[in-house]
């Protein structure tokens, strides 16, 4: 199936969706999602953090809007899968560190470049227990682009753990790739790569 196809399901759910819930009143979970999106959307569009001078405040601000909501640790054992059970209480905090390492110099330059002109839509909330997902829709100019957070409620409240982009999970797109490589070659291996990843990412960043 093409990406086309694939978009215009997604577009197609995402329009019924929004009908379905028309007019129902959000819950914490959405408001959780709400406040953190806003959030960083208020920091790039505030003209007092604008321009290259800016940036490194710019990036911090937006670091701790999102940390605030989400549950890196819980990402980053969901991405690593079976081997984080194998791991001593330093190992998994050192994941953790280089995982949310990876996710901030993946995606901060990526966030700041696609924020312009964007407006979002929340089109839905599941909650069962101590999970929900809040479906949203990014929309943009002739692009519509479904977002799906998934929340777990633990001692902190709401904290997001996943988000899914056009129906492709960030954490089982780690996880495959983590897997990969250690049936390929091993845990430490992993680490190693993790390391020159977010080291390449934060000097291609800073040139």
């Amino acid at each position: 199936m093409g990406h086309a196809t694939i978009k215009a399901m997604a577009l197609a759910l995402s329009l019924n969706l929004a009908l379905a819930v028309s007019g129902a009143v959000a819950g914490e979970p959405t408001e959780i999602v709400k406040g953190v999106v806003d959030g960083v959307l208020n920091v790039l569009n505030n003209p007092a953090y604008q321009g290259p001078a800016h940036k490194n405040q710019r990036r911090q601000l937006m670091k701790e809007t999102v940390d605030r909501r989400f549950d890196y640790r819980e990402m980053a054992k969901r991405s690593l899968g079976p081997t984080w059970r194998t791991l001593g209480h330093a190992q998994q905090e050192e994941f953790v560190r280089l995982f949310a390492e990876l996710l901030e110099a993946s995606y901060s330059d990526k966030i700041e470049k696609y924020s312009a002109n964007i407006k979002i839509d929340y089109v839905g909330e599941n909650v069962d227990e101590d999970y929900a997902e809040v479906r949203t829709v990014v929309l943009r100019a002739n692009d519509r682009i479904p977002f799906t957070y998934r929340l777990i409620n633990d001692s902190e409240g709401w904290m997001v753990y996943d988000v899914s982009i056009e129906g492709v999970s960030l954490v089982s797109n780690y996880r495959s790739q983590f897997s990969r490589i250690i049936h390929e070659s091993s845990y430490p291996e992993l680490v190693r790569r993790l390391r020159t990843k977010v080291t390449e990412l934060h000097n291609t960043d800073g040139a």
